[in-house]
């Protein structure tokens, strides 16, 4: 998700009687149910961060939904909402509603994020800006699969797997994680969340403030929210942004594979850098010798881990989250210096360690399970590990390598949410060209979809992130000018690089 580029990137209608039935994510569906009417703002809980050049206030409140779209009038939880509101009221045209990936990571403290990295002002005085945790995060009800610090699944992502043996022992950790998932849901709410009920709580939320229609701004996982949000709810969306995408409603296995389409084509960029600086990093004179620098370090990684604990598949996921954006790459460089010489490798680098998150894994695994049935058949996924083994050799062998999902006890509630492309033409689609995680066919795969109701922007820049966070001047003027004064290209642009 943005922002957060650790390792743990590393989540309608009513029954009658005792009915047992699946309600389809439909296009035009409504929020069933009578919205709350208004909110209660306060001061948000101490651990909602504003950064101290962050002016504006921020407060929080609590907006009621059904934990089961199903039965509304049932069991009921609570979204906690951050706002950042407009102070030009002549200026103000509604609410933007914000969602920065994951799933899984809190979103509460996102109005304050953008507006610390220069969103423009006339985005702030056009909107009250919406933060929030989604259900299962934080302050959202939130849901635990019981992991320890010490579990040896530590990431969403799986582990790089050099081999089959490899991926068995991943299967087995896998169905572990799994199993303890299910025996520690015992309030039944892990079913629960998926991208199409977090779309219904978005529209519940804007109708809670207010607010005849909603803008939204999604990035990473957020653009699929958005994609569903803007299906399932036509008329109550207006101006839609969606930000490195990863290309569906949902994040599917092809979706988690093309992780690895994303590091090959964002890697050579590190590897130009690096190759510049070969007389300060060591690291290699060419981008090519730069690449077989770090294929030699993970596989000697893979014979032999460093006494602090660094093995290959670790030393994979590190540089993988290190290419997000770069800006990192400096202490990349740093990091694969400290190990090319194991002599003088310290015996312990907490930086390099995965800090597990309990919650935040636990959302993310019960939302892409959720959402799409998964292969439950290991050897798919020894098939899929070796053949992208060989197409994608930075990565492949860790993105097609098996999750929790090909184990989850909970069979998903309703299909994946369809792309809707009937509507008014007010999905803009962000696209940064190298992306290690979202790449541009994650981008041209929602435009085809969303066909006459979006525009795409493609943008010749490396990391993950493009509006405000990318810092290209193309990118921030066009998607400013749609948010303010709704002003869409009339084409798919490309904006190049600076």
């Amino acid at each position: 998700m943005l922002r957060r580029t650790g390792m743990a990137l590393v989540g309608t209608l009513g029954l009658v009687g005792t009915l047992v039935a699946v309600i389809p994510a439909t296009a035009g569906e409504s929020a069933a149910g009578k919205p709350a009417a208004g909110l209660t703002w306060a001061a948000c809980p101490d651990d909602v961060v504003v950064p101290p050049t962050v002016q504006l206030p921020v407060q929080c409140a609590k907006v009621p939904v059904p934990l089961d779209y199903r039965d509304p009038g049932g069991t009921q939880i609570e979204i906690m909402v951050s706002r950042i509101a407009s102070t030009k009221p002549e200026k103000r045209r509604g609410v933007l509603m914000l969602n920065p990936g994951g799933p899984g990571g809190t979103g509460l403290d996102q109005p304050g994020f953008l507006v610390s990295k220069g969103l423009p002002t006339g985005v702030t005085d056009a909107y009250d800006l919406i933060g929030m945790d989604t259900r299962g995060v934080g302050h959202s009800a939130p849901v635990s699969c019981g992991l320890t610090a010490d579990d040896p699944y530590w990431a969403n992502i799986p582990p790089y797997a050099p081999d089959d043996a490899a991926v068995t022992r991943q299967a087995e950790i896998a169905k572990d994680v799994a199993e303890r998932c299910a025996a520690n849901d015992t309030e039944g709410r892990l079913r629960h969340l998926s991208t199409a009920n977090m779309a219904r709580d978005l529209d519940r939320i804007r109708a809670a403030l207010g607010e005849k229609k909603g803008n939204y701004y999604g990035a990473s996982y957020g653009s699929a929210l958005g994609a569903a949000y803007t299906s399932m709810f036509p008329a109550t969306t207006d101006r839609v942004v969606l930000d490195s995408i990863v290309g569906d409603t949902h994040l599917d296995r092809a979706g988690l594979r093309r992780f690895a389409l994303g590091m090959e084509q964002t890697f050579p960029d590190f590897a130009e850098w690096a190759a510049a600086r070969h007389e300060s990093y060591g690291l290699g004179r060419t981008p090519q010798q730069v690449r077989r620098t770090y294929l030699a370090l993970a596989e000697r990684l893979d014979k032999k881990p460093t006494p602090d604990g660094l093995t290959g598949p670790l030393f994979r996921q590190i540089t993988f989250g290190f290419l997000y954006n770069e800006i990192q790459y400096p202490s990349l460089a740093q990091i694969w210096q400290t190990y090319l010489n194991p002599g003088e490798a310290p015996q312990a680098k907490a930086a390099a360690a995965p800090n597990p998150q309990d919650n935040a894994l636990t959302v993310f695994l019960a939302v892409t399970c959720n959402d799409v049935e998964w292969p439950e058949d290991v050897d798919t996924y020894r098939r899929a590990v070796a053949q992208d083994r060989e197409r994608f050799p930075l990565f492949g062998a860790a993105s097609a390598n098996i999750t929790p999902c090909a184990f989850w006890k909970q069979e998903p509630v309703e299909p994946p949410v369809a792309v809707n492309d009937k509507g008014s033409r007010n999905v803009l689609i962000l696209q940064n060209r190298h992306d290690p995680v979202t790449p541009l066919a994650g981008g041209k795969l929602l435009r085809e979809k969303f066909e006459k109701r979006s525009r795409l922007v493609a943008v010749n820049e490396s990391g993950h992130g493009v509006y405000v966070l990318g810092g290209n001047a193309c990118a921030l003027n066009l998607t400013t000018s749609y948010l303010v004064d709704g002003k869409m290209p009339a084409g798919d642009r490309t904006c190049r690089r600076g």
